[in-house]
């Protein structure tokens, strides 16, 4: 297995750098009382009253929205579990495709799928409280995390290396990361549209897979890489 790569690396302790720094500076809002926490979901509160989840991605017609958290919100995790999976995906397909596409590209690649996932999930939030019966009080609720850029790196890893058998964790049967993948987002999209896992933001997911993949083709289709 070759050494894991530099801009990989370095995107692993950035995220690290900022959960547990986050908790450092700005404390964790999980111990906020019902009637803080109430206040700030009616977007009546102060930002700073968010604590560390300031840095997430609140929508944009949220008092708490403010520009920053357009990238903060791709380095923040709400708990350990949160970002230890995220890190060992991208520290397990990340150093492949940065192999593949280099550094500088591979970087471009990571941050657009992020903000593929974040245009996404805003997208699906628009249309719910347009069109659907979505509480507009959800706008307060900030969106955080790097699994938009994970999904990118892992539809980037599939189109890149389509055979390499990959294996589920509850299906201990190999499989070609082409299909693994295609399952992956068909399971994601499974779940949106279902609204199981709430607080779980599956077409988030989507779009940072779904960027990931447009990126890929245009590279391609301007040779920039690899056919």
């Amino acid at each position: 297995m070759p050494r894991i790569s530099d801009v990989v690396k370095h995107l692993i302790l950035i995220n690290i750098v900022f959960f547990i720094g986050s908790f450092l500076v700005l404390g964790d809002s999980t111990g906020i009382d019902s009637a803080v926490f109430n206040q700030l979901i009616s977007g009546q509160g102060d930002l700073m009253d968010w604590k560390r989840n300031m840095l997430g991605l609140f929508y944009p017609t949220s008092p708490y929205f403010q520009p920053f958290q357009l990238v903060t919100h791709m380095f923040m995790h709400g708990d350990f579990m949160h970002i230890l999976f995220n890190m060992f995906g991208i520290f397990m397909f990340g150093t492949a495709v940065e192999y593949y596409l280099g550094p500088k590209k591979f970087l471009a690649f990571y941050l657009i799928s992020g903000f593929g996932a974040m245009l996404l999930h805003w997208l699906i939030m628009y249309l719910q409280f347009t069109y659907g019966d979505a509480n507009p009080l959800l706008a307060n609720i900030p969106m955080m995390g790097a699994s938009g850029a994970l999904f990118g790196i892992l539809v980037g890893f599939a189109m890149f290396f389509p055979n390499t058998p990959m294996m589920l964790i509850f299906l201990p049967i190999p499989i070609k990361a082409k299909y693994f993948v295609a399952i992956y987002a068909v399971i994601e999209l499974f779940l949106g549209l279902g609204n199981f896992q709430s607080g779980v933001a599956h077409f988030a997911h989507l779009g940072g897979a779904l960027a990931g993949f447009l990126l890929i083709l245009y590279w391609k289709s301007r040779g920039q890489i690899g056919h």
